[in-house]
């Protein structure tokens, strides 16, 4: 009873088989099938091999919001070298509330040589061309974003130390932090003294003389410092024409939150546009000079978040790419072989066309001749 009862779900799963079996006996095989076969296992292993590495990439997903953190404070790195004396110069940040934030809150003043050491100097030439392929291949950026604490830092490495270089310019480096809100972050003559209505530097005591505001900005960002991360001025260098110039940053910054396999961190990214003028009130360009960057805070909020395709999508688009390159190649060799059949079999029909057979009486006929018995012997 128990043997009937597997029988019964032998031949019940038989019936079931979507796949049937075609005996070897019945398979022909030839050149051509083979030829197509080679092509497709070909053609299957390297779109294979292709959608593999597709699996193992991973891709930046943007996703936008309004930002509704207006109360906590905005950081800004700083770390800018002037071609002046530390004694002439003077940062500070005053915002649209008028609140004043002084430089001696987390910048400190070192006097430097301007001039870059080779080394410097070659990290200085790389972050310039980084910069310009991120203008043309803005694409670049999320390799960025993945490289974030993985890459080399972007800082300038340290000074050798020479004796007969005297310091002839300032360093101002450090961080500040300001109100989330527009404001102007801005290095001129003099250092800042504050008053009832803003603020003033004592410029008084240098001469003109003396003025340069030649500048190279090794870093500036907003927010938390990520290492690896390249801004938008990062290398800039700027050599003033004039004594009284004036150079202007407009900034928009972005708060940014990165979410990456790496690193999860609070950022922000900013656009920039540049403007330099030299001061001259006969003219009619009036103005102080110095270096001057006004940042203004988008009210949108960007969420960059690495992503990695899943493996079941993998799976669905492995068995996408094995299933329709069999059908596709098995369709086009039924095509195939229909269409030379088609011509080889017009070849044989014209090697049967009739023959001319001349009679007796001079006429020909286009029959073709009767074979008899007695014509083989």
């Amino acid at each position: 009873m128990r043997r009937l009862n597997r029988k019964k779900t032998l031949n019940l799963m038989k019936e079931l088989d979507a796949f049937p079996k075609v005996p070897e006996s019945y398979v022909e095989t030839s050149a051509s099938g083979g030829t197509v076969s080679l092509i497709a296992f070909t053609t299957i292993a390297f779109l294979t091999v292709m959608e593999f590495m597709v699996y193992r990439d991973t891709w930046m997903k943007y996703e936008y919001e309004v930002d509704k953190d207006f109360t906590s404070k905005l950081r800004i790195n700083i770390d800018i070298t002037v071609a002046m004396r530390c004694q002439y110069v003077g940062a500070d940040v005053l915002d649209l509330a008028e609140t004043m934030v002084a430089s001696a809150d987390g910048l400190i003043y070192e006097p430097v040589p301007f001039e870059l050491t080779p080394q410097q100097k070659e990290l200085q030439r790389m972050l310039q061309l980084i910069q310009s392929r991120l203008q043309e291949e803005h694409s670049l950026q999320d390799v960025i974003f993945k490289s974030a604490f993985k890459s080399a830092s972007t800082a300038l490495p340290p000074r050798e130390d020479n004796s007969l270089q005297s310091p002839d310019a300032c360093r101002i480096h450090g961080h500040l932090y300001v109100n989330k809100v527009a404001g102007n972050f801005h290095i001129t003559v003099g250092k800042a003294i504050p008053h009832p209505r803003g603020h003033a530097h004592l410029a008084a005591l240098v001469s003109h003389e003396s003025y340069n505001f030649s500048h190279r900005i090794d870093h500036l960002s907003f927010g938390e410092l990520i290492p690896g991360i390249i801004n938008p001025l990062d290398g800039t260098e700027k050599i003033a024409s004039d004594h009284n110039q004036m150079f202007q940053y407009f900034i928009t910054v972005v708060p940014t939150k990165l979410h990456t396999y790496k690193i999860s961190a609070e950022t922000h990214q900013f656009s920039v546009t540049e403007r330099e003028r030299v001061i001259n009130h006969a003219a009619g360009s009036h103005g102080v000079s110095g270096i001057f960057m006004k940042y203004d805070i988008s009210s949108l909020m960007v969420t960059v978040t690495e992503e990695h395709m899943p493996f079941w999508q993998f799976l669905v688009r492995l068995c996408g790419i094995i299933g329709g390159i069999f059908s596709t190649t098995g369709i086009l060799h039924g095509f195939g072989r229909f269409v030379a059949e088609i011509i080889f079999c017009r070849f044989r029909l014209g090697s049967y066309r009739s023959t001319s057979v001349p009679l007796p009486d001079g006429h020909t006929s286009n029959h073709l001749p009767l074979i008899t018995d007695n014509s083989t012997h």
